[in-house]
């Protein structure tokens, strides 16, 4: 199923009353606080956010999972989902390939799909966390980590294998999360992991090109829970600074344990410029990965604030973090949920560019807390859906794709073409 450009001017026509009298009452709002809307949308359209190849079909959990049908079982479904986000937002134009699941049959026919969609290959992703069939040594116990050293030289050339497939898809990084760690007091030396960790890391390292970055993840628990390798950004930032100017930090929202003030995080990452780029979900346990800005839109602006504060510093440039989305669908149409991840993100976003910024370092600077919450939340409780909508339309997207999703009856038309049995690799 494609989306034409008819269907979406048709669309933006019915909708064209409604939108131009909310985003004109916007315009005008911002207009009288100097606010220069033009820079807004322009800034808003050129903002991306990678759609992940495992997040396209539906995912569970280890008590069931339940199909929705019209599942992309090829990598080539995958790309004509991501197509079908990107038609109907313009901001998803980069897919991120989890490897083994998604190696290409045929990398060049691959690519020329990609191309057809104008879809680019955002960080490849290694997996150290499950056993393939062709495999020949157990991750089990770790692997990055492993006691053994067959098996860190196993999981050492399987990132190095990904690196390359990587270059041949364009892609210009490597995401590494490492579910390595142990159950029970006793079990592991925690500081010969460590090393072993770091042994293996800078062996990949070594293997990247020069034009390459390695983002490491980090997470405090799952699959193992008395202890995790890399558990807080702390250890990963440690890492990423022992490795070399091409390792970077990468911040996954659900990886954190509940109240962890994330935005602090992002904050010192960007001081020391070691902010990779993030996984995007959201929480209100754990790493439940549920739809961006579902349960802590507050929690997503401040993250916000913090890049948008530090968006032209030269040393740490905005265009260049991984902006990529990692979530699971157990209850949701997959399409559906990442097309409201998507819009979260850009609200996010466009709040924080609202903040007045001289009146915040004021407010700051003579310890006046009250007017420093003010500027803060006028900004998060301005409704900047019209704007994000605007800069929609002018990128040749829907006004409201969600609702032009349905009207379409997409899931339908795809479980039409691809029956009700199919299921995503890798899920």
């Amino acid at each position: 199923m494609k989306i034409s450009e008819e269907q979406l001017k048709s669309h933006n026509k019915k909708e064209s009353e409604v939108h131009s009298r909310h985003f004109d009452e916007i315009a005008g709002r911002l207009d009288k606080n100097n606010l220069n809307i033009e820079s807004l949308i322009q800034q808003l359209e050129q903002f991306q956010v990678t759609i992940p190849s495992w997040a396209l079909g539906a995912g569970g959990t280890r008590f069931g999972r339940f199909s929705i049908g019209g599942e992309p079982a090829t990598l080539g479904e995958k790309l004509d989902d991501v197509g079908l986000i990107h038609a109907m937002n313009r901001t998803s134009g980069a897919i991120s390939l989890h490897i083994p699941w998604d190696i290409p049959d045929d990398m060049v026919a691959i690519r020329e799909k990609a191309d057809e969609l104008d879809i680019t290959f955002d960080a490849v992703n290694s997996n150290t966390f499950q056993d393939q069939k062709d495999q020949e040594y157990s991750y089990k116990y770790g692997s990055l980590c492993h006691t053994d050293k067959k098996i860190r030289v196993q999981a050492v050339e399987h990132n190095v294998q990904v690196i390359r497939y990587g270059e041949q898809l364009g892609s210009k990084a490597i995401t590494v999360w490492l579910a390595d760690g142990s159950n029970f007091p006793g079990q592991q030396n925690f500081r010969k992991a460590f090393e072993r960790t770091r042994d293996s890391l800078e062996k990949i390292y070594l293997e990247l090109p020069s034009d390459w970055k390695m983002l490491i993840e980090y997470k405090p628990y799952e699959p193992n829970f008395y202890s995790m390798v890399i558990p807080d950004w702390g250890t990963s930032f440690l890492l990423v600074s022992k490795l070399g100017d091409k390792a970077e930090t990468l911040v996954d929202l659900g990886h954190h344990l509940p109240n962890t003030n994330i935005e602090q995080i992002v904050a010192t990452l960007l001081l020391e410029h070691k902010l990779g780029g993030f996984h995007f979900n959201d929480s209100k346990y754990g790493d439940d990965d549920l739809t961006t800005g579902s349960v802590k839109p507050y929690q997503l602006f401040l993250i916000f604030n913090e890049l948008v504060e530090n968006i032209d510093h030269p040393d740490q440039p905005f265009s260049q973090i991984a902006w990529m989305i990692d979530a699971s669908h157990n209850v949701k149409d997959p399409l559906e949920d990442l097309l409201q991840s998507v819009e979260a993100i850009q609200i996010a976003f466009a709040r924080a560019l609202l903040v007045d910024r001289e009146q915040l370092e004021h407010a700051r600077n003579a310890n006046d807390v009250s007017l420093a919450q003010e500027v803060m939340q006028d900004a998060f409780r301005t409704d900047v859906r019209p704007l994000v909508a605007e800069s929609r339309i002018r990128s040749g997207a829907a006004a409201h794709p969600l609702k032009l999703y349905r009207q379409l009856e997409v899931r339908k038309n795809l479980i039409k073409e691809r029956g009700t049995e199919t299921q995503a690799t890798g899920l």
